[in-house]
């Protein structure tokens, strides 16, 4: 008996985010989307471009062995094969009003609606000043931070972001990455700074009473 084909990812209504290099440099903020993505919120974008500044920043400002960064940005692309837009590099032409090194990123975002992306398609950065978010719009993409997306998010999906918060914390502490700590402190440190106050009226009033 053949296996049924399995369903592109694109093809289903949800919305898709590229992550901007930046959003990758963090060691919660990333793997917290990333499981948040796996549970089907959304679609993760990137290129291979935006993982190779992740690298090579990651690299240069802490004392992290590259061949682990090359390993885990391999593991990423196999977890989510759709999520590389591959050479984007001819829409970046039409950016004018974007800044010069981040053309390449909102380019992923137009390669993806050029795709046909059923789902809306937006460019997560915390680098918001670096984008034109009128010349964005014209190319129906949207502009956040991750802050206020997952602060947005919280109201609808708060029993699955409470989730991806346990486990990413426990994925961390067990594997010796992060020492255990309270979630307030980790979430304010990456500048979750809506999101924290949303958890921690949560944690003072369970029953969302």
């Amino acid at each position: 008996m053949t296996e049924a084909p399995q369903p592109d990812l694109r093809d289903l209504k949800r919305p898709a985010f590229v992550l901007d290099a930046c959003i990758m440099m963090s060691g919660l903020l990333r793997p917290l989307l990333l499981n948040l993505a796996r549970t089907g919120l959304f679609d993760p974008l990137w290129t291979d471009k935006i993982g190779q500044e992740w690298q090579r920043n990651a690299a240069r400002l802490w004392p992290i062995d590259p061949d682990l960064l090359k390993g885990e940005w391999q593991h990423m692309q196999a977890q989510f094969p759709a999520a590389d837009m591959g050479d984007v590099t001819p829409h970046e032409i039409t950016l004018k009003h974007t800044d010069r090194k981040d053309k390449h990123v909102a380019a992923a975002g137009i390669a993806a609606v050029l795709g046909a992306h059923v789902g809306s398609v937006s460019v997560l950065t915390w680098n918001i000043k670096d984008f034109s978010r009128s010349e964005l719009r014209r190319q129906q993409l949207g502009l956040i931070d991750p802050d206020r997306l997952l602060s947005q998010w919280w109201p609808m999906h708060r029993g699955k972001l409470s989730e991806a918060l346990d486990l990413t914390v426990a994925e961390l502490v067990s594997s010796g990455r992060r020492q255990p700590e309270p979630m307030l402190d980790m979430l304010r440190r990456d500048r979750l700074f809506r999101l924290a106050g949303l958890y921690e009226l949560a944690q003072k009033n369970p029953a969302g009473l």
